[in-house]
């Protein structure tokens, strides 16, 4: 379990480096370079829907690789999913900007950005299955929450080489090279990730399966409609949160606070990084108290803290600020440590990768995808202190915490049993 858990890991540490360093750079530095001839307002809002796009694939990925994951093995789908990430994202440091090639640097922008969030929606699914399948069920949140570590590490890692570059190097320097560095580096990280998983077994779990599903989209969308749509439902606010803490506000408090880079990455990364170490402890919790309690105590966290999070975000005090995410990632981990081990013990197993991967990813459109651009809309329309984007997040989060609440608890049901799904019937 800890080779496997680490090789997991590392492998969801990577896909989510590629996926946030674009994330990261749509921020920075991607509107003015891609998108010059809009203001740069519409510069953002543009750059952020092309990080939108990613988001929108990734459930068609989880549709691609879940069919893969379910019909051939979960361990192929760990090899495509870093192989199709990996190649999209070096390409993305390789795409001529807006005044060498015109309007074709924006669409080749966003179809990598589509591809990397093909492969992203595979990567989700393989990792955190071959993982839960493996565990024992008295520790599966535990060990199922090392591949949730896996994106604190991915971003950290994403934000400290261009925190490093921005100390480094001058603004035209950044602006003409230094933001491809960080996406050429994932060739590297990728070749690293195809190391590690080069010698991991297939799942017990799939190989028990007598009778593999033959079409499991198919299945999922007959028999378990309402148990997708309450999982992506459940997970929005998680997005909304994460994504709002580590893209919009960077974009936020650098436009239109005028705080530097530095700063922003920093209060950023020690946040992400606190609750990165947290996630096993609130693991640990949800092996002795249930999935679902924690998952609405984070849920309810979040709809409090919303609030008070951009209050702190517009003082532009770097303490304050960080307070602020740091109690919105308290309350993000404390629903996402657990959710590994949640989503496979809710589904079958003939259909567990395409339907714990089309909800969880499916959730990531909801929450994920528009947050930043609804964020970034909803600034122009008030003063300095964002409560538009204070009660959008508040409002994810209480529909996040009802579909919570009609969703079943799971612990300690053995992940190769059939799931309690005739309950939410």
């Amino acid at each position: 379990m800890p080779r496997l858990a680490a090789a997991s890991l590392a492998g969801t540490a990577i896909e989510f480096y590629d996926f946030f360093v674009y994330g990261t750079a749509a921020a920075l530095i991607l509107g003015p370079l891609f998108f010059p001839t809009f203001s740069p307002l519409a510069g953002t809002l543009a750059a952020f829907g092309t990080f939108g796009v990613g988001f929108v694939a990734r459930p068609l990925g989880s549709v691609l690789f879940g069919h893969i994951g379910d019909r051939r093995g979960r361990r192929p789908v760990l090899v495509g999913s870093l192989l199709l990430t990996g190649a999209a994202t070096v390409a993305v440091g390789s795409v001529p900007t807006y005044d060498a090639i015109g309007m074709a640097a924006p669409v080749l922008l966003l179809v990598l950005r589509f591809l990397q969030g093909l492969g992203l929606g595979g990567e989700w699914g393989g990792a955190v299955l071959l993982t839960a399948e493996h565990a024992p069920a008295e520790r599966r949140g535990l060990w199922t929450s090392f591949p949730q570590v896996g994106p604190a590490l991915g971003f950290l890692l994403a934000n400290g080489v261009v925190l490093a570059l921005s100390a480094t190097l001058s603004e035209a320097q950044f602006a003409a090279w230094g933001w491809r560095v960080p996406f050429w580096a994932a060739g590297v990280l990728a070749a690293l990730g195809l190391w590690l998983r080069s010698s991991l077994a297939e799942s017990p779990g799939f190989l028990e399966i007598d009778d593999h599903a033959r079409v499991p989209l198919a299945e999922v969308a007959r028999d378990h409609w309402r148990l997708v749509l309450l999982t992506a439902g459940a997970l929005a606010v998680g997005y909304a949160i994460f994504y709002a803490v580590t893209t919009w506000s960077l974009a936020y408090g650098t436009e239109r606070l005028g705080v530097s880079r530095t700063v922003m990455l920093t209060c950023i990364m020690a946040a992400v990084l606190v609750k990165g170490s947290l996630t096993p402890v609130a693991a640990l919790l949800g092996d002795r108290y249930g999935r679902r309690p924690l998952c609405l105590a984070g849920c309810a966290a979040a709809a409090l803290w919303m609030f008070p999070m951009v209050v702190l975000l517009a003082t532009g005090e770097p303490l304050l600020m960080f307070l602020g995410f740091l109690g919105a990632m308290i309350a993000f981990i404390t629903m996402f440590a657990v959710i590994a081990a949640y989503l496979p013990e809710l589904y079958e197993p003939r259909v567990r990768c395409t339907g714990a991967a089309v909800g969880y990813n499916l959730g990531g459109v909801v929450g994920g995808a528009l947050t930043p651009v609804v964020a970034t809309a909803l600034v122009e329309q008030g003063g300095r202190v964002p409560w538009g984007v204070g009660a959008y997040l508040t409002g994810i989060a209480l529909l996040s915490l009802g579909c919570f609440a009609l969703l079943p608890e799971t612990r300690p049901v053995p992940v190769a049993a059939v799931a309690a799904e005739p309950a939410m019937d």
